[in-house]
């Protein structure tokens, strides 16, 4: 019996001792299981960019909970890139963007997952409208003047009048005495004569249209062609453009993706800025393209005469717009002279 109860109590100690350990063993286990608190954070990030898709650095961004001291302020960085860290998880947030020129952008009710990293999409800024003020004795027709003389002095190769194109930022709508002027700058221009007798020549020798060949023929086509490059200048660049406020000139987009300028391009045969500063149907571009190919009637052989003549004409009228407006976009300004910075 006395044997047994020393015994026994050695058994219990070892007993004891075991269990001390394996809950010694087992509470960082245990420890590690229990939420952290920046493991029920999430974190918040995204691109701020502009109307072109271009980055926007130094946006204040501010992320704001339902509670007034639940609140984070960051900035985007010189790739328009902003994170916001350790956001609580389960709280709605709402992110507002600040960045002057532009209206402020807030994005709806956010909720951050425990452990989530965040993409917000779609933080675009518009520009902010301003009103705009012309300095006392510096009128916006006196700007527009300015503009259109720069305008003039353009030359693809330091050759070639590039005078429907605008580089400006800030274009001032054209009066109507300032499109006439320009319309008739580019008629008269020696180099206009130049391509004139050039696009005759090759008619000349592709026998369209059907004059006869030798000198004669070659003054006839030579008329033919500056009467449609005339009437087209004169109707689609001055005379429809005065009477429907548009503005006739191809406006720079230079910035922005590559898919944007393109789509800027392709659109100006179609879509104009109206001296209204909005983006209209460009009815004076059409209307002169299809005014001058059915004028063309009173002139062309009458063997050329017709309905297909005046579409062919205008299908072809368009289509030399739509490449002179990618030209415009991609090619010419690197290689036009006294163009504005």
């Amino acid at each position: 019996m006395h044997t047994y109860i020393p015994n026994l109590l050695k058994a219990l100690q070892s007993f004891l001792l075991c269990a001390g350990l394996a809950l010694a063993l087992t509470t960082p286990t245990l420890a590690q299981k229990v939420p952290t608190p920046e493991e029920r954070s999430g974190n918040i990030g995204a691109t701020v960019t502009d109307p072109n898709d271009d980055p926007v650095p130094g946006a204040t961004v501010i992320l704001q909970g339902p509670a007034s001291s639940d609140r984070y302020t960051t900035v985007a960085n010189e790739n328009g890139f902003f994170e916001v860290r350790d956001v609580r998880s389960g709280v709605p947030y709402r992110v507002t963007i600040h960045a002057n020129g532009f209206a402020d952008w807030s994005s709806p009710s956010i909720v951050v997952e425990p452990g989530q990293y965040k993409i917000l999409t779609g933080c675009k800024l518009r520009l902010e409208a301003v009103q705009t003020s012309v300095d006392v004795g510096f009128s916006s027709v006196e700007v527009a003047t300015e503009q259109v003389r720069a305008a003039e002095k353009q030359r693809v190769l330091g050759v070639i009048p590039n005078f429907y194109v605008s580089y400006d930022r800030q274009p001032e709508p054209l009066t109507r005495k300032l499109k006439f002027e320009l319309a008739m700058k580019v008629s008269v221009d020696p180099v206009t004569a130049m391509g004139v007798g050039f696009v005759a020549g090759v008619r000349q020798a592709a026998n369209s249209p059907d004059f006869q060949q030798g000198a004669k023929g070659y003054g006839q086509r030579f008329g033919v062609t500056a009467a449609n490059g005339f009437s087209d200048i004169m109707i689609g660049g001055a005379i429809l453009p005065s009477l429907l406020h548009q503005d006739p000139r191809y406006f720079y987009q230079g910035t922005g993706t590559t898919t944007s300028r393109i789509f800027h391009a392709l659109s100006h045969p179609f879509v104009c800025l109206g001296d209204n500063g909005h983006l209209q149907p460009n009815y004076s571009s059409l209307g002169g393209d299809l005014a001058s190919a059915a004028i063309s009637n009173a002139y062309y052989p009458q063997s050329n005469r017709g309905v297909g003549l005046v579409f062919g004409n205008f299908a072809v009228g368009t289509a030399e717009r739509v490449i002179s407006s990618l030209a415009q976009e991609f090619l010419l300004r690197r290689v036009t002279s006294k163009a504005s910075k």
